[in-house]
């Protein structure tokens, strides 16, 4: 069978189930993410108003990772549309750079945990909202090393000349893995704003 043929046989089926199964997929781990930082911040919320919590300023290091990872979100964006225009440098280099982003972020986020041991809030029984911090911005961390990993599979596809325009649904799935968790990480640094 064909490249050509088996590119038709994936539309066929996409066409007529509605959705790909691994779209599928990464929308119900969405929401299965969703569902955990929502108990997390919900938990948050609760034990904050049992009172015997800690007030603390959120550190500079945290804005700046912000910044950082909503301005990797335009490299992706664009190795995406490259991809979809058969542009592999251009999908290589915006791989690159959001990968070199999201180092950046994470390099940020060990900044950020020294910062706030710094002022006082770390994981400790009797610091409830350090912990709860903590906790939350490592259980992000992960979702971002996840995240970092599946660039690093995208991009050695793209060096292997696997991602064009025939060839589409992982780096278009990446692509919405990555928004999503940069979506994820403002709600997180705006919830810490309003309910620190």
């Amino acid at each position: 069978m064909s490249a050509q043929n088996i590119t038709e046989s994936h539309n066929q089926q996409e066409s007529t189930s509605g959705v790909n199964p691994k779209k599928f997929l990464l929308w119900l781990f969405i929401v299965a993410i969703i569902m955990l930082f929502a108990a997390f911040t919900s938990g948050y919320i609760v034990r904050r108003a049992e009172g015997n919590w800690m007030k603390f300023p959120l550190p500079t290091s945290m804005w700046i990772n912000t910044i950082i990872i909503l301005i990797s979100s335009i490299p992706m964006i664009w190795a995406y549309r490259s991809a979809k225009q058969n542009e592999l440098s251009k999908v290589k280099t915006g791989l690159i750079v959001t990968f070199i982003l999201g180092l950046l972020f994470m390099g940020g986020q060990m900044v950020t945990f020294y910062d706030l041991v710094e002022i006082g809030v770390y994981f400790s029984g009797s610091n409830v909202a350090g912990s709860f911090l903590i906790i939350i911005a490592f259980a992000h961390a992960i979702h971002i090393i996840g995240g970092l990993i599946w660039l690093l599979i995208v991009l050695a596809q793209a060096f292997h000349g696997k991602v064009n325009s025939n060839n589409i649904l992982n780096i278009n799935l990446c692509n919405t893995y990555w928004h999503f968790i940069g979506i994820l990480w403002v709600y997180l640094i705006l919830f810490f704003y309003i309910y620190r």
